[in-house]
């Protein structure tokens, strides 16, 4: 089972429960019974590399939203061995809806942070739904200079809707604090590798995705307003948020053509949801790829080739006819 499905995987669905259905009556000598569900598995794979072939924006935003998608603590737990789980912005508090540490790839050492989305109620309360607040990003940064201090390479995970936009993080200085990261993370002496594993939003995510190289994964979604959002002010309708989706250009495909990511990271067919650890072994190939890219260039040449990067990014010409 890899429910809840999504409305226009419905088809599918109907296909997966039938021939679940038939394996839990189905006896070992009842021949023509298994060559009925392989007939039927058959029928399903055709299915899915159809629906999955061919979806469009703003079905890639559902499944970069889907309930059962891996977040960044489940990334972190099938990618890297020896997590360390280091708290605290030193100037205030805590914010869960950010986790990093100290953490090993492949053997090698590294800090990693990203935001973490909740599972049930009671941990999307706790994580703010992976909104996170000024001490978030403070926290991030301060990551960050230790990962400066110990020589160490930065592997960010970045899902989240966006910064909260509370009056209390309005308050402590959320534009201060996500500026400051995109300051400080543009000059960092070290590699940074971002993964953009599920949602990208806004400045929430620009927070802690200024990098060397920057992955996205298949049916991630990376944007500065959210389509709902979007559709709120261009239509006052937040009903026409597929329309918004569409225009936007936030699916991998439409970033890479613009230059915006260096790397669409596949997914297992179906979604990450689907296939979580396959998911995690991909994007660790990818990350690992990416690390070994960046380890030999110089620092001075490291932080010239970053800034060059982002200040490239949106550059158009006009031909005067």
């Amino acid at each position: 089972m890899n429910g809840p499905y999504l409305d226009f995987e419905k088809p599918l669905a109907e296909l997966e429960h039938k021939i679940e259905e038939l394996k839990s009556l189905v006896s070992d000598e009842k021949l023509e019974m298994w060559e009925e569900i392989s007939r039927l598995e058959k029928k399903a794979e055709r299915l899915r590399r159809d629906i999955y072939s061919k979806l469009t924006p703003w079905q890639r935003v559902l499944l970069a939203r889907h309930p059962k998608r891996p977040y960044t603590l489940d990334y972190i737990e099938l990618m890297m061995t020896d997590f360390l789980e280091l708290h605290g912005d030193r100037l205030f508090g805590d914010d869960a809806a950010i986790v990093g540490g100290l953490a090993w790839l492949d053997g090698q050492p590294i800090i990693v942070v990203g935001q973490q989305k909740g599972k049930d109620t009671k941990e999307k309360i706790k994580r703010n739904w992976g909104m996170a607040r000024p001490e978030g990003y403070r926290k991030a940064l301060r990551l960050f200079q230790m990962a400066t201090k110990f020589k160490r390479p930065i592997v960010t995970l970045v899902d989240t809707p966006g910064a909260w936009c509370g009056i209390d993080a309005e308050e402590r200085g959320q534009s201060e604090a996500i500026a400051r990261n995109l300051r400080e993370m543009s000059i960092l002496p070290v590699p940074i590798v971002v993964c953009i594993i599920g949602e990208g939003g806004s400045g929430g995510a620009l927070g802690i995705a200024v990098g060397d190289r920057i992955l996205m994964m298949e049916n991630a979604i990376y944007s500065v307003i959210s389509p709902e959002g979007c559709a709120s002010i261009l239509w006052r309708d937040s009903s026409k948020a597929p329309q918004a989706a569409q225009a936007l250009k936030l699916t991998a495909q439409d970033l890479y053509h613009l230059k915006v990511i260096d790397k669409i990271v596949p997914e297992p067919l179906g979604g990450a949801h689907r296939q979580p650890t396959e998911a995690a072994n991909i994007l660790k190939v990818e990350i690992l790829k990416a690390l070994n890219e960046l380890k030999d260039i110089p620092t001075e040449d490291l932080i010239k080739l970053r800034i060059e990067k982002f200040s490239q990014i949106g550059i158009f010409s006009e031909e005067l006819e």
